[in-house]
């Protein structure tokens, strides 16, 4: 309908200009914006379905070689083509060759997935982020300057006539601490690794312990362990130089919240008369360390559903490091508090 009407009105007024100049046209202009329709068939359009075609010869068929017509053609791509291989080393934003994003497949940094969400990843996402950051909240009117806090030494206090006048101390550790920085949304405290660390001992005279402790650690932590030897031979501990004597897992990812989420929900329940982590666990830096007996680590699921396959005298114990971006021990504990690890005792932030 809009088409007709307007092919009508563009006729209408060709009609009235070829009257005011006194031409008439050749065709009356409605005429021109008609599309004609003929019935007669088309030669080029087939007649019977395509169900009913019949199929190609079959000497066609038989001398088909798609591969024999590739090679004919003798087009090769490129051999660097599929031998691209991102840059080892970052050099500078202007330098010509730049690595790939980690999200892309080719760069070196590469992870892939996530295949699920960890319902202890998700909480963070949707409350405890949420609640770290309006706990943490400090309002600062507009034009108000922020005195930073000073990272000096200590000053010596006390009674002793020796204090007056003298140098102050070294900050603790022999080392200052970062800065702490106002929390905001893109700083919130979070979960950065995981490493689950065991000392075995009585692998110098039997290695059948490192080899349980292995899969121990490898079945609780579901990544398969690293093997670390002796750097210095300690006489009093029996430990000789190159001597396998401790296994290592690093955890990221889902791997690392499906772990504590283990230990949280399913270890310390059932740890009897637990009060929870020492308040003195952490380095300053936000790292909170604890430790695990063989007895709590029997506890796991992975293996207690299969506790005959592990020697009772052999299941080894295990130091847990949990390492946070928080940069003090407080922040560190307000994240772990909020995820259900409990803390006891003098906390030293």
């Amino acid at each position: 309908m809009a088409l007709r009407e307007f092919c009508s009105r563009m006729g209408a007024s060709l009609s009235q200009d070829a009257r005011s100049l006194s031409l008439r046209p050749a065709w009356p202009a409605q005429q021109q914006c008609r599309r004609l329709a003929t019935t007669a068939a088309d030669p080029d359009i087939e007649t019977e379905a395509s169900l009913n075609s019949t199929g190609p010869d079959e000497e066609l068929v038989k001398n088909y070689d798609p591969i024999a017509r590739a090679r004919s053609r003798r087009r090769q791509l490129p051999s660097s083509r599929y031998k691209f291989r991102s840059p080892r080393y970052y050099r500078g934003p202007l330098h010509p060759h730049q690595p790939p994003p980690p999200t892309d497949p080719s760069s070196r940094e590469f992870v892939p997935g996530p295949f699920s969400l960890p319902r202890l990843e998700q909480t963070w996402e949707s409350t405890i982020a949420p609640d770290l950051l309006t706990l943490n909240y400090q309002h600062a009117p507009p034009g108000m300057e922020i005195v930073a806090k000073a990272r000096g030494l200590r000053p010596w206090v006390g009674d002793n006539p020796y204090f007056k006048n003298r140098v102050p101390r070294p900050p603790r550790g022999g080392m200052f601490l970062p800065a702490r920085k106002p929390i905001t949304f893109r700083n919130v405290p979070r979960l950065r690794e995981i490493t689950v660390h065991s000392m075995v001992g009585q692998a110098m005279e039997d290695s059948g312990y490192l080899h349980v402790a292995g899969m121990a650690v490898q079945a609780i932590t579901n990544k398969r362990a690293q093997v670390h030897e002796a750097k210095e031979s300690v006489q009093n501990w029996g430990v000789k130089k190159g001597r396998p004597v401790s296994v290592t897992v690093d955890l990221q990812g889902e791997d690392m919240y499906h772990f504590l989420a283990k230990v949280v929900e399913v270890v310390f329940p059932r740890i009897r008369d637990f009060k929870g982590i020492k308040g003195t666990s952490g380095d300053s830096y936000g790292n909170i360390t604890f430790g695990l007996t063989p007895e709590e680590v029997a506890m796991f699921p992975e293996i207690e559903v299969n506790y005959d396959m592990y020697p009772a005298k052999m299941i080894p114990g295990a130091h847990v490091t949990i390492k946070t971006s928080a940069v003090t021990d407080r922040d560190a504990r307000m994240l772990l508090r909020s995820m259900g690890v409990p803390f006891y005792g003098k906390l030293v932030d």
